[in-house]
């Protein structure tokens, strides 16, 4: 029973191991502009429990505890992980002055054109290349609402510096429309997988369309900062450190009773 019960124990480390892992990626973060923090999902895996019975359990041992009693898997309880899951919660807007500089409240995202595809981001921290484009800070197009070919879409600012973008995200050059910004929410939000450099791709196995986000609202001259809040990951990280200790302890003394069991209770055969 100790060597299931080890089994227990490990799992249960390894899942306070990678909680660990995301909270330290968290505090990283939390001064990342748009970042939004992950979390861990775990819940007990108890086989017996999950399913029931659809045969008739024959006993194939014989003269054994299995023989009178088939627990059918209930005795190797360990923990699941799940896997992890993003907060898309907003982060709080922060002043810039620069008007290049775009914080989305509400849910959307913009649209962005990477050598990948279209990705999508929160980062509104901008700027104009080398031939008068609106693009992110690696240079990718900030895409405008429009043509079906992303490469069309692109916003044209020129050398003007008079810029004014409305909460709808309507683009004036000089008091001229140059564009709308595409901002776009997924109709499944858990459809979103973070690819890097504050850009979301959506998940293989989902496919969810992207509509107007009719919530979210463009504030020129903020970005939103991200929704990290270093007090209480570290209060989680106190926590999980504790749990990660406790199962180590939990292994040490399962691994204490096997040594009892061979080197001991040999001997009395």
């Amino acid at each position: 029973m100790s060597s299931k019960g080890i089994f227990t124990a490990v799992s249960g480390a390894m899942a306070q191991s990678s909680k660990m892992e995301t909270l330290a990626n968290n505090i990283a973060n939390a001064n990342t502009t748009s970042f939004k923090k992950d979390r861990q999902v775990f819940n007990e895996y108890l086989s017996a429990y999950e399913r029931p019975p659809d045969v008739i359990q024959v006993p194939k041992i014989p003269a054994s505890v299995e023989s009178f009693y088939d627990m059918q898997g209930g005795d190797r309880g360990y923990v699941n992980a799940a896997g992890s899951f993003t907060d898309f919660s907003q982060g709080a807007l922060k002043p810039t002055g620069n008007v290049l500089d775009l914080g989305l409240e509400g849910d959307g995202f913009f649209e962005v054109l990477t050598p990948q595809g279209v990705r999508l981001s929160r980062n509104g921290a901008l700027t104009v290349d080398s031939s008068g484009r609106l693009t992110t800070k690696e240079g990718h197009l900030v895409l405008s609402k429009g043509a079906q070919d992303p490469a069309q879409r692109a916003i044209q600012i020129g050398g003007n510096r008079n810029i004014t973008i409305s909460y709808e995200g309507e683009v004036f050059v000089g008091g001229d429309r140059v564009g709308e910004l595409s901002v776009v929410a997924p109709n499944i939000p858990d459809s979103l997988t973070k690819v890097g450099n504050s850009l979301y791709t959506t998940k293989e196995n989902m496919n969810p369309q992207l509509v107007p986000s009719l919530s979210a609202k463009v504030h020129q001259g903020f970005i939103e900062g991200s929704n990290v809040n270093v007090v209480e990951e570290m209060t989680d990280m106190i926590a999980t450190t504790r749990a990660f200790e406790s199962t180590q302890q939990a292994i040490k003394a399962f691994d204490q009773m096997d040594q009892k069991l061979v080197n001991e209770v040999g001997r009395l055969g």
